[in-house]
């Protein structure tokens, strides 16, 4: 009998057959691997959370080893000499355990930390860049509300990731957190108990949070996560208005390679600049603040950035307290307004705006392509005042720490803040729609008119006139025709339309070819390289 050599070439082909004739897999692997991307900076933004998100998991992990989450009372004996022989629960001696026996465990502490604050910090740009350019509109109104509330799953996240510690600061904010529950009428106390086991601060929050940090929130945010992606890959990519771009195609590279490549190097770029910040930058030294007293209260105690905007609200809030004469009385506090009401306002109002604008425009048609924001002058005003009120209401959650570094009356610096909420949106919204107004006329201008050259030129008449360059035809006497506007930038220098020789474009290599790029006197040689190609995609 004859036998037959086995090449070990055809090994992975004969895999892949085998199988895509089980499982029929070849087809959809293939339009997901041909799905197009259009390239442009922005689109970033929400690769940065999606990283960012990943190095949590990976640096949480580790953190999950050697974190004990049990506020059982034990003595300190360990390697930081300033806290020995000092009363701690088990949670805290265990942090201090890996800040300073673990190998690595301070550097992986801080980089959790530093990329939990990246992840929010991306979350905010990304969906600021969604609404400036209108990107939620009809059919991705879902995507924005998911990305609401992964801001909220974050902002949840964040809140019990810096709890678990159970130092000074960690500890102010769980009892602010159970005065908030406490103002809630009629069900605060009910509400408080359950969760704390009891009076505050009890024996089980600690415990608790941890469950909730580790493994139900990481869930939610994981299952989230995973619809937003799917979303994007069966809608349509939105896509900045250009040449050959339309609303029903998709101009850009495939997902692979090229695609894929890029963003596992990017994936490594994000990777390296948050362990470069968790070793150079100190973040959240717990061995300073020591372990929680219910009794004692950390000197400057605020909470990290994307929590600050509450804690400035309320701190800016009026003693406005609410008697409700029912049964045996209830009294609302004023810290039931900001932080339940006003967070409550502030995450559905925003959740449901996409449908709200929606009416009000009687706009129901399919959105692909992005807006300017200065073509939408109102919603850009919107978000140019959402953002003033939560820089006025985050400079606010510091306001002790202003006034005692600057010698400013507290009080007076309470004042500035919430005369500043009232002023300082409107004024924003304003400014922002008279400068969207502003661009709009001026890209109007050129566009009838031409570029302005710089090249004065004397009439006949004695008159002085600038040369403007028309960016298209012009008729019989030599004025430009109007170009209708295009939703995209309109060049207004002469080096944007070729009217001066380029700069040569490249980090090591030009990359212009020599019947494009004309050399003028003083300028290097152009060297040609083949073009990269533009994939346009009706999918």
């Amino acid at each position: 009998m004859k036998r037959r050599k086995f090449d070990i070439s055809q090994a992975p082909a004969n895999l892949a057959k085998g199988v895509d004739e089980r499982y029929q897999a070849a087809t959809p692997l293939r339009a997901l691997l041909n799905k197009v991307f259009p390239d442009h900076w922005s689109f970033l933004l929400g690769e940065i959370a999606l990283f960012s998100f990943i190095i949590l998991l990976l640096t949480g992990t580790f953190l999950t080893l050697f974190f004990d989450p049990s506020m059982n009372e034990v003595t300190y004996n360990g390697a930081y000499p300033a806290l020995r022989g000092i009363s701690m629960s088990a949670a805290y001696e265990s942090t201090l355990h890996i800040s300073f026996e673990v190998r690595g465990g301070l550097f992986m502490r801080q980089m959790h930390h530093w990329a939990a604050l990246l992840f929010m910090a991306s979350i905010v740009i990304h969906m600021a860049r969604i609404f400036f350019t209108g990107a939620f509109r009809k059919p991705r109104e879902a995507n924005w509300a998911i990305g609401v509330i992964l801001f909220l799953l974050g902002f949840l996240a964040g809140f019990t990731g810096y709890s678990l510690p159970d130092d000074g600061l960690s500890g102010t904010g769980l009892r602010i957190a159970s005065a908030i529950m406490l103002s809630i009428p009629v069900a605060g106390t009910w509400l408080s108990a359950s969760v704390f086991g009891g009076e505050f601060p009890g024996h089980l929050i600690i415990g608790r949070f941890y469950i909730a940090h580790v493994l139900l929130i990481p869930g939610g945010l994981l299952a989230l996560i995973s619809v937003h992606l799917g979303l994007v890959f069966k809608q349509k990519h939105t896509q900045w208005p250009g040449p050959m771009r339309t609303n029903t195609n998709v101009v850009g590279e495939r997902m692979f390679p090229r695609y894929a490549l890029k963003q596992g190097g990017f994936f490594m770029s994000v990777f390296g600049v948050v362990a470069l910040m968790a070793g150079l930058f100190q973040i959240n030294p717990i061995w300073f603040f020591g372990p929680y007293r219910a009794s004692e209260v950390s000197s400057a105690s605020q909470p990290d950035w994307y929590v600050m905007f509450m804690d400035g609200l309320v701190r800016l809030m009026p003693n406005w307290q609410i008697y409700i004469p029912i049964g045996n009385g209830y009294s609302i506090p004023p810290l039931f307004w900001p932080a339940v009401v006003g967070l409550g306002a502030l995450t559905t109002v925003p959740m449901f705006y996409p449908f709200i604008e929606s009416r009000r425009t009687k706009d129901k048609s399919i959105h692909n392509l992005l807006q300017r924001p200065r073509d939408n002058p109102e919603r850009t005003g919107i978000g140019a005042m959402a953002f003033s009120f939560f820089i006025v209401a985050t400079v606010s959650g510091g306001n002790d720490v202003i006034a005692d570094k600057f010698h400013i009356s507290l009080n007076a610096m309470t004042w500035a803040g919430r005369i500043g909420l009232l002023i300082i949106p409107p004024l924003a919204y304003y400014v922002s729609v008279r400068i969207c107004l502003g661009l709009q006329q001026h890209d109007r201008e050129v566009l009838a008119h031409g570029v302005e050259t710089g090249i004065i030129r004397r009439l006949p008449n004695g008159q002085f006139v600038e040369i403007h360059q028309p960016l298209g035809p012009v008729d019989d006497h030599g004025h430009p025709v109007p170009i209708e506007y295009g939703g995209w930038v309109v060049p207004k220098k002469m080096n944007r339309i070729g009217a001066l020789a380029p700069a040569v474009k490249g980090f090591f290599f030009p990359v212009e070819k020599p019947a494009e790029a004309p050399v003028s006197p003083g300028m290097p040689p152009v060297t040609a390289r083949e073009e990269r190609e533009e994939i346009t995609s009706g999918h």
